[in-house]
Parts: C-alpha cells; structure tokens; sequence
C-alpha cells in the first residue's frame, strides 16, 4: 500500500487503549495514524471515567472523615458541601490529564486524524474529518479501540424521564438531595458512595441478589452492611418495571418477591453498565462479526478478520485501564508480526484478573475468587483474617471488612486474593506483585512486612494456608 493516507496500522480511538497501541507500534517503526472525533481528546478514563470519578470520590471521603471527627477527638462538624466547588476541582484536575494526553497524541510519533471513521472495506475505512472534509485511509493492520457507551435497558419510562447517568454525576454542579442509584456494580456503587458522602439520600435498586457479583459474596456483603449503616437503602433480587416523573420528582416501580414497590426520589442514576462504541463502524464491511454486545476478540486480540485487532471495553474482557492498554500494546505488537509475516504472535494473560472499587470501605481482588477456584477443578484452600484483629486498622478506626488469599494445596501457589475495608485497592498490590511471580504461600511469608502497618494483615490469612 502507497499514498499520502496509506498506514501499517490504523488506530481507531485515542483512548487508553489506542494510545498504547499507537505509541507501541509507532516505537515498533510502524507508519502509524490514529483516529479520534470526539470533542475532547483523552478517552473515557481521563474524561468520563475514572479520574473524575476518583476526584468526586475523594470529596465524599474527605466528608466522612469530618463527619466521624468526633470519634478521634476532633471537634468539627460538616457544614455544608459545595458541589460546584467539588466540579470546578475536578474539572481543573481533568483539563490537565487530557492536555498531557492531547500532547501525547499531538507529539508527532504518529499521525493524528480528528475525525470518525467507518469501515469501507477489510482493508479502508472512510473518514469524516471534524473540519468537514472527507477522506480515505489505507491501512495494513487496524486497531478498534472505540470504547463504551452508556448502556440503556429497556424500562418503561427510562429515557423519557431524563434521568441521570455517570457522564451527568460527574460534571453536575447542582446535585438534588436524594437518589435512586438503579445498579449493583462498580459504577452505581462508587457514584452511590459519593453522593451519600456529601449527604444525599440514596436507595440503590439491584438486579442480582448481590452486589458486586463478581466478587465472592461475604466480600459484597461487608460493604452492603456498611451502606445501610450510612442510611442507605438497598433493594436487591429485582425486577425493573418502569420509570415515572411527577411533580415531586421521579419513582421506580419494581417487582421483589413476588410484589410490586415503588421508590420515590429527587433524581434517579442509572448505573447498569455500558456496551461497546460501535454505532456508525460498519463493522461487516470489514469482517469484524459483533457477539453479545462486544467485538469478540482471540488471546491475541485479533477479530474475526485476523487482521483487525481489538482492545479496551470495546472488547469487554474486564473493561479496566490497565488491561486495555495491555491489550492495545499487544495488538500493536501482533501486527508488526502479521507485517513481518511472521506469525510468533503474543498472548493476552487475563490470570490476575486484578479488580478495585472505590466505596467505603473499599473493595479488591485479584485472581481466583471461591467460585472460580470451585470451578477450577484444583486442589484449593482458602483462608481469611478480619480487620477488627489488626493493630493498624483498629488504631486507624477501620476495623469492619477482611482480607482472603486462596491457595492450591498441592502446589502452594497463590491462586487468588480478596481484600474489602480500608485502601482495600492498594492493599491488593501485595498480592499482585507475589501472583504475578507465581509465588507460594511460603515464598509470600518470607517477605519481611513493616510494623504497624495494613499490609502486614496478608501474613495472616498466609501463615493459616501454610
């Protein structure tokens, strides 16, 4: 392929997931061009994901902490909370992660195109440049890394009832005092967490029995306590019937155990996930086939047309940052071998399968949980010890939640961990760092930990499996 438009690899997205496919390849020598039209470079993470939404987050818990003050002998009390304050930080916070991301992208290692592109073929995808001009781009290899969007369920009155979603909580500088959070994963958890932080009301509206249903269930079940212990309501093992707005605000009905519930607020925040960013790709015209909402991808992140890669929610293996941008890295890296024609392609590790949520108390977990280990078919054991028995914890006054690490009996291999309670998401990293070296129970108890501190709590649940 020759031409002024004509690429090695082709990057549609400038996210997370296509930045480190680009920057990958570009390093690798490859003639790179990466395309992205949406008003503000930088991705869901940097805009509408997680570095808003930890801004928000450390607010709430700056107001827990003045709130149980008196506990520490401090006398102070929470006033008020200035939400637009709390948005004009973030929104300072984010203009500069995605002016430093703008620049990565702008630097010059690869070609950047502001515009949306459609597949034209397996091989050419038409451009619709921001400018309005239009233009044709030849590449050898692409990368889809279109992210997420929203996902809408199909309830009765949802959408005309305008109501809120993560995109709206995050940017929002007027917030009304009470809510229903429709959700039990992480995104309705940690925007149910802020927004009772700075004082509203919540009732959350599950789905599932159980919240965070990835997680074994007494790791949900701390932080459900710890919900209702701040005032929250939690309604779990529902049916969504409809959506209404009346003049008091908007109502959810409902269907648990058989009977019909209506829960009334000011606002309701729907938090139920989101699906690929697609809409507009013509993804047949290249061969890339859609499977349960997602573009289904190999080990070595290739689509059903091997010369497509995949990475990022788009494909919806465990829809977190660090994964997508191991995954763009080694699309990227796949494709200069199809370049090369040389075949010695490299393989996604999903093993870790590292996880955070930022509630209060925080919750984590890396590898095997009980029912992956159940399902595994291995010889396994688990042990756990309880923050309210650890020095650290108690004198921090965070003693609810505990920490889990499954092990294979035979072997000795560390197999998995859970942590919920306090820093649960840096606390997780103890384990990672030993899983990721394959370590065993006894190896992990040979590392000196510093006292008094949380993470010397892993010896424990250790010194039980040994």
């Amino acid at each position: 392929m020759s031409g002024e438009h004509s690429y090695d690899f082709a990057v549609i997205g400038g996210g997370s997931a296509g930045y480190a496919g680009a920057r990958t390849a570009a390093g690798l020598g490859m003639r790179t061009v990466v395309i992205d039209g949406a008003e503000d470079l930088g991705g869901l993470c940097i805009l509408r994901g997680c570095m808003p939404s930890k801004t928000l987050i450390h607010s709430a818990n700056a107001a827990l902490h003045v709130r149980r003050a008196g506990e520490f002998g401090i006398n102070a009390s929470l006033e008020s909370v200035d939400t637009a304050a709390i948005r004009h930080r973030k929104r300072t916070l984010i203009a500069d992660f995605a002016g430093y991301r703008q620049g990565q992208l702008e630097e010059g290692r690869f070609t950047l195109l502001r515009g949306t592109a459609a597949f034209a073929g397996p091989h050419h995808l038409d451009v619709q440049l921001r400018n309005g001009d239009a233009i044709s781009v030849e590449a050898r290899t692409i990368l889809i890394a279109t992210g997420s969007v929203i996902a809408w369920p199909d309830v009765s009155g949802l959408r005309e009832a305008n109501v809120w979603t993560s995109d709206t909580a995050l940017d929002a500088a007027d917030v009304p005092d009470s809510f229903i959070v429709l959700g039990g994963g992480a995104i309705a958890l940690e925007m149910a967490h802020y927004l009772e932080g700075i004082g509203r009301k919540v009732t959350i509206i599950q789905r599932g029995t159980h919240l965070l249903r990835d997680m074994d269930p007494d790791v949900s079940e701390v932080v459900r306590e710890a919900f209702v212990r701040r005032g929250m309501t939690i309604h779990a093992g529902t049916s969504l019937q409809r959506v209404e707005s009346h003049a008091g605000g908007k109502s959810v009905i409902f269907v648990k155990d058989g009977h019909e519930h209506t829960a009334t607020a000011a606002e309701v925040l729907l938090g139920l996930g989101r699906r690929a960013a697609v809409d507009g790709l013509n993804l047949p015209a290249a061969g890339v086939r859609m499977e349960g909402g997602v573009v289904p991808v190999t080990a070595t992140m290739q689509t059903t047309a091997p010369h497509i890669f995949a990475a990022g929610d788009v494909c919806g293996e465990r829809d977190v940052v660090h994964i997508a941008v191991q995954q763009g890295e080694i699309a990227a890296r796949n494709a200069a071998q199809i370049l090369q024609d040389a075949g010695a392609f490299e393989q996604m590790d999903y093993r870790l399968k590292l996880f955070g949520v930022f509630t209060e108390p925080q919750a984590a977990s890396v590898g095997m949980n009980e029912a992956d280990a159940k399902a595994s078919g291995r010889s396994w054991g688990a042990a756990s010890y309880p923050f309210i028995d650890h020095g650290k914890s108690m004198v921090m006054g965070e003693t609810g939640g505990f920490v889990k690490m499954i092990a294979d009996t035979d072997t000795g291999e560390i197999l998995g961990a859970s942590v919920v309670g306090p820093e649960a998401t840096e606390l997780i990293h103890e384990v990672v760092v030993a899983m990721h070296f394959r370590s065993t129970v006894r190896q992990f108890l040979q590392i000196p930990f510093y006292h008094p501190t949380l993470s010397e709590i892993w010896s424990y649940p250790a010194e039980k499996l040994l």
